[in-house]
């Protein structure tokens, strides 16, 4: 294996591992580092895919036991196998985790497994994960793709069993009787709701006074609503100030935001996930004089290259949108740049989904964004219950937004809370890629019945002439 290449990946998720093939693929001798057992960073092993597993297994349980007889489908009261449940998701992950390891052999990149840091530019120093010598490799370019991992919270220890993160989420052994959510945010959302169809009471406290922070506040509210329905309980505008495991449980303390007397709440498990943070301890960039922002992000230039010459950094270990799509994005255009062509990624055309039922998938501006920058903009919502597809699905939850500006009609940004919101939106996203507007997406034919009818009727809706409402 040589010890010398063109550029040296640390970390194996979702940025790194795709940066590497695209380097692979311009020309480059590429190593990458990573410390798990296994490639594909959080993401693939104790992130989106095995919550996706999850989420659509236990929407497959959800139906089975209360949607499928109201098309006159019987099957009883569906049994769980919390076990089966689990070794159905590894099994997954375990399939596309070796899937890297192939594309990686294909593309000739050697895998490392261990620590990395960054004794000088240049130099990535590997601490070996089963034990032994320390191998340093030396290399023109460094990329430092090394992720994030959950945000603590003074008083509140995790230990991953009944205070866990998402890692320990998505490996209960038991549906738990309560399960406490901190945090109104995608991840606690998306597995509140795995448990909560599973069997569970599940209770989501919030700092805010709304959840999924930064989205259409119309379309959060809706959201909110919904989930409501399906028997989701919030506490929103409440601060945990601590939360103690015991043989029994978990006692949780907390307290209004704006002030009031303190309560108690007990929980089986609790799930802490209000939010992740950049993961770069230990790659020793203090040292090497790599700057940081306030909030613990790497800062980058329009090439991705930070402080130090040679070293550069991507997906969540810097500032943007902290999701594994932007973070491939960032890595295809920063080895594209590496390689003297000319890589981009527009953040605002980044979307956001959360896999829930209904789905919520969002692009662009919000109105509130719209509003407060004094740009002038017009509207058009239709919502599922007029899509004819929705109703042949009995799955009607939800609208399709559209925003457009007043003046030129381009599409500003959409927000779509229903069925296959996630598959949707990236319609919006094509048209604003392009500087499309409403009127574009009205005008092209959408075929019938489908979903995508309801998004050229909420485009008809900005100029007010949607045909079916």
């Amino acid at each position: 294996m040589a010890d010398n290449y063109d550029l040296v990946v640390i970390g194996a998720g979702p940025g790194g591992y795709v940066a590497a093939i695209r380097a692979a693929q311009l020309g480059m001798k590429v190593a990458c580092v990573e410390k798990r057992a296994a490639l594909g960073g959080t993401c693939l092993n104790v992130g989106c895919i095995p919550s996706k597993a999850l989420l659509n297994a236990s929407h497959k349980f959800e139906e089975a036991g209360h949607q499928l007889a109201e098309f006159g489908i019987e099957v009883g009261k569906p049994k769980l196998d919390v076990k089966k449940l689990m070794q159905a998701k590894t099994g997954i992950v375990t399939g596309l985790t070796d899937g890297i390891g192939f594309l990686f052999k294909k593309h000739k990149i050697d895998w490392i497994q261990g620590e990395g840091s960054i004794p000088a530019a240049g130099k990535v120093e590997v601490k070996p994960s089963g034990g032994g010598n320390k191998q340093t490799l030396t290399c023109e370019r460094i990329l430092i793709a090394t992720g994030s991992e959950s945000t603590p919270l003074a008083g509140v220890e995790v230990d991953e069993k009944k205070i866990v993160t998402s890692t320990g989420a998505l490996e209960l052994t038991k549906v738990p009787g309560h399960l406490v959510v901190i945090g109104a945010g995608v991840i606690g959302l998306e597995l509140g709701s795995v448990w909560k169809r599973l069997g569970s009471k599940v209770t989501v406290v919030e700092f805010l006074d709304r959840i999924v922070p930064g989205t259409d506040s119309d379309t959060a509210k809706r959201f909110q609503r919904s989930l409501a329905k399906q028997g989701l309980e919030f506490k929103l505008s409440t601060k945990v100030t601590g939360a103690k495991a015991g043989k029994s449980g978990v006692k949780l303390t907390m307290e209004p935001v704006k002030g009031g007397q303190p309560e108690e709440m007990t929980a089986d498990v609790v799930l802490l996930a209000i939010g992740r943070r950049p993961l770069t301890a230990g790659l020793g960039l203090d040292k090497l004089g790599v700057e940081l922002d306030k909030r613990g992000f790497v800062v980058v230039d329009e090439d991705f290259e930070t402080s130090v010459k040679g070293i550069f950094a991507i997906g969540d270990a810097i500032p943007g949108p902290m999701l594994a799509h932007k973070a491939e994005e960032d890595g295809v255009a920063c080895a594209e740049i590496m390689a003297g062509q000319s890589g981009h990624v527009d953040y605002n055309l980044v979307p956001g989904i959360v896999y829930t039922w209904p789905e919520l998938a969002t692009v662009g501006k919000t109105e509130e964004q719209l509003k407060e920058a004094g740009v002038e903009y017009r509207k058009g919502v239709f919502p599922f219950t007029a899509n004819s597809r929705a109703r042949a699905n009995l799955d009607t939850e939800g609208q399709i937004k559209i925003l457009a500006d007043a003046k030129t009609d381009r599409v500003l940004g959409a927000h779509i809370l229903g069925p296959d919101a996630g598959t949707l939106i990236h319609e919006i996203c094509m048209a604003m890629a392009f500087g499309g507007s409403a009127e574009d997406v009205a005008r092209m034919c959408h075929g019938h019945p489908t979903l995508s009818e309801g998004v050229k009727e909420a485009a008809l809706a900005v100029d007010g002439r949607p045909i079916h409402i």
